[in-house]
């Protein structure tokens, strides 16, 4: 039996197939899963889907076989999107598994797993216990009913359900490059926008979990290189680019140029205060300060949380916000079962540039009002002892810090860094903004080279 605390993170089940996990790993942790959610709330049934990788076909009806051994029916989406899998959660009202490793090499799968409404399940709110239960894998509970297997085709009914949300219809033309990466958007994208007015050119539509062409992460810029030279070639009005498994998106406008994932939640978060349904907004602690800025200009209320999904929608549950955003590039929905979604924030932005006729670049300026350095990664030994080091060189500067997660600075230029250990490798992940790029960079390769030294 594998040791699980290498593939049990903190958010989700993530390792090398089958070196770190294979079918007898996901048996047993579908049992686990099942009794956790029957045991909880009663739960009857799990909904299953998963994405285009070889291995998630088998480790999907593996883990099915561990909830019927504990008494639960098993439904069964199939091919799908991890928001098509919380859609069915939702909708359905059951626990739900997704089997992806989203943006990760071919080698790897996963299983992203929530409660019924597209709950989340994370180390501290149930994966340690199904850790537990499966290692041991022996349950004092005698199911007392014979469960089942049946398909659910849900592909239709996701795509209605985000066009309700988002009403394309009206629009002005518009052509859009997409990059699927080989992956699920692929499969969803032709659904939810056939029949609106777009010209949809698609890049590597083909459902192929080697991932031929590039790896299916946005996050890396060299992931983005063939989507920006479409874009300019084509004379398309922008480009979108989703990860394996459809749940993060990545905006290029007309001229090729990333839009910034601060940028599109300060986008987004405008039009969802717009409607009058809701006045908080979340964000975490990584976006741009332009973000709380632009929603409180607009009558809302922006929340600052730690990175991570499970810390974002608690914290859209406690404050009934209608919308979150992270700077990885995943948006969060109340609409949407307080679920992150790449699809529905790709219809936002889409609507966004429809609705009027300046062109994306100029519609998002208003939304990017500082200079970022995005995520930069370094190897250190001592993460702890080189983040202290950074702290005390700034503590004679006139520095504000605070450690809601890693350590954040605040200078009295307006300037900010904030750094971050991973939580599975040995790095610190430092981000930096300022007023403009001389500063920026400047601050950037300061910390960098004590982080470095």
């Amino acid at each position: 039996m594998p040791d699980l605390s290498t593939i049990i993170k903190a958010y989700d089940v993530r390792g090398v197939v089958p070196d770190e996990w294979d079918e007898a790993v996901a048996r047993r942790i579908g049992a686990a899963f099942a009794e956790l959610v029957h045991t909880e709330s009663g739960a009857a049934a799990v909904v299953t889907a998963h994405d285009m990788r070889d291995s998630s076909v088998p480790l999907s009806r593996a883990f099915a076989e561990g909830v019927l051994s504990r008494g639960l029916d098993v439904l069964e989406a199939g091919l799908g999107s991890t928001d098509l899998l919380y859609f069915a959660s939702g909708s359905l009202g059951v626990p739900g598994a997704m089997f992806t490793a989203s943006h990760n090499p071919a080698r790897y799968n996963g299983i992203k797993l929530c409660r019924a409404g597209a709950t989340p399940v994370g180390q501290d709110s149930g994966l340690a216990t199904i850790r537990a239960w499966a290692e041991r894998d022996a349950y004092d509970r005698v199911p007392d009913r014979t469960a089942s297997v049946s398909g659910r085709d849900l592909l239709a009914g996701y795509g209605a359900h985000l066009r309700s949300l988002v009403d394309l219809s009206t629009v002005r033309p518009l052509r859009v490059v997409v990059d699927a990466g080989n992956g699920m958007g692929g499969h969803t994208v032709p659904v939810v926008l056939d029949g609106l007015p777009l010209e949809v050119l698609p890049l590597y539509f083909e459902l192929d979990g080697s991932f031929p062409n590039h790896e299916a992460n946005p996050l890396d810029p060299a992931n983005l290189v063939d989507l920006q030279a479409e874009v300019r070639r084509t004379g398309a009005d922008l480009g979108l680019a989703f990860d394996g498994d459809a749940d993060r998106v990545f905006v290029v406008d007309e001229r090729g140029e990333p839009v910034s994932p601060s940028a599109v939640t300060a986008l987004v978060a405008v039009r969802e205060l717009a409607t009058g349904r809701g006045t908080t907004v979340i964000h975490n602690l990584i976006t741009s300060r332009a973000v709380p800025e632009i929603v409180r200009e607009h009558g809302g209320t922006p929340v600052r949380t730690r990175v991570g999904h499970s810390f974002i929608k608690a914290e859209m549950a406690r404050t009934d916000a209608v919308f979150g955003g992270e700077h990885s590039a995943h948006y969060y929905f109340r609409d949407f079962w307080r679920a992150d979604t790449g699809m529905l924030a790709a219809m936002h932005v889409l609507a966004a540039l429809g609705e009027q006729s300046r062109p994306l670049s100029e519609l998002t300026a208003g939304y990017t009002r500082y200079a970022a350095s995005g995520e930069v990664n370094s190897t250190v030994a001592d993460a702890a002892g080189r983040t202290a080091a950074v702290r005390e060189a700034f503590e004679a500067e006139g520095a504000a810090f605070d450690e809601l997660d890693g350590l954040t600075v605040d200078l009295p230029d307006g300037s900010w860094f904030n750094l971050r250990a991973s939580n599975t490798e040995p790095l610190l992940r430092l981000n930096v903004e300022a007023p403009d790029e001389a500063r920026m960079t400047s601050l950037r390769d300061r910390v960098l080279e004590m982080v470095r030294a």
